[in-house]
């Protein structure tokens, strides 16, 4: 018993004796100066932090930041809308005599299109015109009937009862007359109804009722409408953008800017249009605001209800900073870039602008000219030595 303890008394005294050993040792070791680490053995690059100088340098790719004009563009998604659509429908109930367009014709203003049967009007007025004949000869009568009596009163042979009579004789007869003439009037304007021809120059559309067919008055159904034209040159397109480019657009509008080029989906021509009409109200519900751009769309190249991808150049801005978006980095402090200076890779924050044709607009953080990492920024840090990729432009 007694042996063990002494044993246990020896292990404990040559463990308190290595660790004093240690510890002296560990005082009169000398520390590296700052910056450095025993691994570095007191070299290095200049400038460069955390080991860098160890690591092999990150192979990657790089872009030069441009600098010079760029095209202020909003792009969008729009709808070709005509300008004037007008349906055709009949104002009296008839029989469809003749239709003198095809389906789908294109129209002017004016072209006859439609004709009704209208030989009970044409009657109607005939009967018209027969009562005016009578009722002007009756006036003829009155008017002789007046003069008559009043040269018998002038002369003393008539009385003046009789020359009131005729005169009031005579103002009737002038009633009846313009009554008549009204009538006339009136009937020949319902005539006019029995012809349909197009209010607006346009596309016709395919013709509900054909030859033979009776279209009625009143009908709202869509049976009711004979026809519809829409006015496809100039036509409209319209689209909605962010509010947040509503000063922008409101600027073009007024300096008589703001080129729109339409392109419809799956097609290949665009037609190039201005900017119109501003809606009056922003919708609070998305926060955009809906544009109307007019086309004169002289050669069809835009059709009604037809979607189109929209750009609306509303300036060029002479000086803008631009770099590929693949080079922007996000972190906790917002956006930055990697800067290449003498093969080494700088951390640089930046402020972007806006996004356009695959590359970031730059307010702050760069003047162009710079080099920039645009591809292998993920296994970069802030002082990393870069080697630049086959293809790549040496910065």
């Amino acid at each position: 018993m007694i042996g063990k303890t002494r044993l246990s008394l020896i292990l404990v005294g040559a463990v308190a004796l290595a660790v004093g050993v240690y510890w002296t040792q560990a005082q009169n070791t000398p520390k590296p100066p700052a910056g450095q680490t025993q691994a570095q053995g007191g070299s290095g690059a200049g400038g460069n932090r955390g080991g860098n100088v160890n690591r092999p340098p990150v192979p990657v790719t790089v872009d030069t930041v441009e600098k010079g004009p760029m095209a202020l563009r909003v792009d969008a998604v729009g709808t070709a809308q005509p300008v004037a659509s007008v349906s055709l429908k009949t104002r009296v109930d008839a029989q469809i005599e003749t239709i003198h367009v095809a389906d789908g014709a294109i129209v002017r203003a004016g072209d006859k299109l439609v004709k009704l049967d209208s030989r009970q009007i044409e009657a109607q007025i005939k009967q018209t015109e027969a009562n005016i004949a009578k009722d002007m000869a009756a006036v003829e009568q009155a008017e002789r009937d007046v003069a008559r009596l009043t040269d018998l009163l002038n002369r003393g042979s008539g009385t003046q009862l009789n020359v009131d009579n005729a005169r009031t004789q005579l103002a009737g007869a002038r009633a009846v007359l313009a009554a008549d003439q009204a009538l006339l009037e009136n009937q020949k304007v319902q005539l006019s109804w029995y012809t349909l021809t197009a209010p607006i120059s346009g596309r016709v559309g395919t013709f509900n009722a054909k030859a033979g067919n009776i279209v009625r008055a009143g009908d709202n159904s869509a049976t009711g409408i004979i026809a519809t034209i829409v006015q496809t040159s100039p036509i409209y397109v319209a689209f909605s953008i962010p509010q947040t480019a509503l000063p922008q657009v409101r600027e073009a509008l007024q300096s008589g800017q703001g080129e729109v080029r339409a392109t419809p989906q799956g097609g290949q021509r665009s037609a190039t249009g201005r900017i119109s009409v501003i809606d009056n109200t922003i919708d609070g519900a998305t926060g955009t605001i809906m544009i109307r751009a007019l086309f004169e769309n002289t050669d069809d190249i835009l059709w009604p209800g037809q979607l189109c991808n929209v750009r609306v150049t509303l300036r060029s801005e002479p000086d803008t900073v631009s770099i590929p978006r693949t080079a922007t980095q996000s972190g906790q402090r917002g956006n930055f870039v990697y800067v290449v200076e003498n093969g080494v890779a700088r951390m640089r924050p930046v402020k972007v602008g806006r996004f356009q044709d695959g590359r970031d607009v730059i307010v702050e953080g760069l003047q162009g000219g710079e080099t920039v990492v645009s591809d292998g920024a993920l296994l970069l840090t802030d002082g990393a030595r870069v080697e630049i990729r086959k293809g790549g432009q040496q910065g």
